[in-house]
């Protein structure tokens, strides 16, 4: 992984995926004590970054694979933004699914014309299916975070970061990123590296599923003992990736672990000061950037709102109890 394969998928993506704004309020910056910017990838195709990386990877295939068809595993994210890359490609599309996904994301997934193969999270191994599909149908499997073109695709949102806070006159600040597997985190790590290199990634973990955050904490990779019964379900991953733990490794300040109840206080506060909606897993790198003001040193930080795509019962609910 290297900077100009990120170059070279920003080049793919022009034109297809979105350049999604830095937000800010004057009422974040007085919760965090410091000034607040926020990436609103919860704005991008689908309703999070995962298009980046599925339309990177998508585009690299060439005609054979793209006729034969793909296949993702995803709790709903990254399976909406292959399913998309994969219509406007005219690729069958087969998604691999947990059953307990927000059922808004299964839904939206199987709209993007996408075949949906529902399985156990907490008894399945969704990598086995995986690969057991891909090999039966003659899929080319496309990773949710640990594949080069996804991470490369990912990354795109570090570049825009790095103009955006810099037209800005922000060249410091430590940006904090919403972390399951770790294809965004590290992805925008390579990009910053290029482009920003006064700027610190933070990976942001929700309590319970802190694996990456033990991984960095120890210098070997650490798994989680649960697999599923969190709401932040886009951000929960067995374990960081082989590809990408070297590169949080090498690049990544230490992890920060936020709460459930921080996660859904800061979908409240996006919404009442920005305006936008976040799922509890996008959410995460706000709430350590708004609650946990004592883990940052910077006077900027920069929070990637991952995602919006949350069920409207749940967001209607965290409306109300943390309003």
């Amino acid at each position: 992984m290297n900077i100009d394969m990120i170059r070279a998928a920003a080049d793919r993506l022009k034109g297809h995926a979105r350049h999604t704004p830095l937000l800010s309020a004057p009422a974040l910056d007085a919760i965090a004590g410091r000034r607040v910017l926020v990436k609103a990838e919860c704005l991008q195709h689908t309703g999070s970054f995962k298009f980046r990386g599925g339309r990177a990877a998508m585009s690299a295939l060439d005609s054979d694979q793209l006729s034969a068809g793909v296949i993702a595993f995803s709790s709903g994210n990254h399976a909406q933004g292959v399913a998309l890359a994969a219509r406007d490609f005219g690729a069958p599309c087969v998604i691999v699914m947990p059953s307990d996904a927000p059922t808004v994301k299964i839904a939206n997934t199987r709209a993007l014309g996408a075949e949906v193969v529902l399985y156990d999270r907490a008894r399945d191994d969704r990598d086995a299916i995986g690969a057991d599909l891909a090999d039966d149908r003659g899929l080319t499997l496309i990773k949710p975070f640990d594949d080069p073109q996804v991470i490369a695709g990912q990354g795109t949102a570090g570049l825009e970061i790095a103009a955006d806070a810099g037209a800005l006159g922000v060249a410091q600040a430590e940006v904090l990123v919403c972390c399951g597997g770790g294809g965004l985190t590290s992805g925008i790590a390579l990009a910053l590296e290029a482009d920003a290199p006064d700027m610190i990634v933070r990976p942001v973990e929700p309590e319970g599923f802190d694996d990456v955050a033990r991984s960095l904490a120890t210098g070997a990779i650490q798994t989680n003992n649960r697999r599923d019964g969190s709401l932040c379900d886009a951000i929960i991953t067995p374990r960081p990736g082989d590809l990408t733990f070297p590169i949080m490794q090498r690049l990544c300040g230490a992890g920060l672990v936020v709460s459930e109840q921080d996660a859904q206080r800061a979908m409240v506060a996006a919404f009442n000061h920005l305006r936008i909606v976040l799922e509890p897993g996008g959410a995460v790198a706000l709430a350590a950037a708004l609650y946990h003001p004592d883990t940052t040193q910077t006077d900027t930080v920069i929070a990637v709102a991952t995602g919006g795509n949350v069920d409207p019962a749940l967001f209607a609910q965290t409306l109300r109890d943390f309003t």
